[in-house]
């Protein structure tokens, strides 16, 4: 089996609260390009600022079992693509910003925002699921959402469990995001897929979000692949070499993971 995958993103501006517009929007965006794994951004089917509890708990579904759930399976099966997204998710009375990652066969797993943002945390509670990588059968797949980034225990977390690469649904509105995803490639030799949105929003008094785009893939020396644009609606694919994920060796004498100093990474040491 080749090591080499492709892999794409969609870059979108959805309209708030028109989740079936939105849901076949991102499908027309795709168009008929092929990819064995598609990421779409966080919270991609509602828009992201909430103005009530009661807005985000009508606008959020279960995972799986939910309208959204629903249509990125068959679009999945359609397609023979695994499908990374981000939506608002509902467990009885509680709600979380999340990620479902589903495939040709149907749905394979959940990931919950375990960093939330700012004014989300009026809405979403932190996520309390663990950081898991889900074997496709072409690629080990993790996943983070948006502000997880800022935390490097994240990546690396998924890193030690053998990811190939790290999905990464966004809407982002801070400026450092796809700089440092190039670190987080560097330090984990990993690939990673951020799939952010464009436009604003001005639900809220005074809280105009801009979201900054720049949605792109990283391979494991750093090097961007693809990098959109700051507004505007796109759709791209790159090709991954996996196995450049799977050789941690830096050179002849260093191997990123072999060479970490467990012994040495604790807080409070005494030199």
């Amino acid at each position: 089996m080749s090591s080499i995958i492709q892999a794409g993103f969609l870059q979108t501006d959805p309209e708030f609260g028109a989740v079936d517009k939105n849901l076949s929007h991102a499908k027309q965006l795709w168009e008929d390009r092929k990819a064995d794994l598609l990421v779409l951004p966080e919270l991609f089917n509602t828009g992201y600022q909430f103005q009530s509890l009661d807005e985000a708990r009508n606008l959020s579904e279960p995972i799986p079992g939910g309208p959204t759930t629903g249509f990125l399976m068959d679009w999945a099966r359609e397609s023979g693509m695994v499908i990374v997204a981000g939506l608002a998710e509902r467990e009885g009375d509680v709600l979380y910003n999340s990620a479902v990652i589903v495939g040709p066969r149907g749905y394979i797993g959940k990931f919950r925002k375990a960093h939330i943002f700012d004014t989300e945390t009026q809405f979403f509670q932190p996520g309390d699921l663990p950081f898991t990588v889900f074997d496709t059968g072409f690629a080990k797949i993790g996943i983070m959402i948006c502000f997880d980034w800022r935390f490097p225990e994240t990546a690396r977390t998924l890193a030690l469990q053998g990811a190939d690469v790290i999905a990464h649904p966004a809407n982002l509105v801070l400026p450092d995001c796809p700089q440092a995803m190039i670190t987080r490639c560097l330090e984990n030799r990993v690939f990673a897929v951020t799939a952010d949105r464009v436009g604003t929003e001005q639900r809220l008094p005074g809280a105009t979000l801009k979201f900054i785009g720049q949605s792109q893939a990283v391979d494991p020396d750093g090097t961007i692949l693809i990098r959109a644009s700051e507004d505007r609606e796109e759709a791209h694919v790159a090709a991954l070499d996996l196995d450049k994920a799977r050789n941690k060796k830096i050179n002849g004498h260093n191997d990123l993971f072999a060479d970490r100093r467990e012994d040495l990474y604790r807080v409070g040491g005494k030199g």
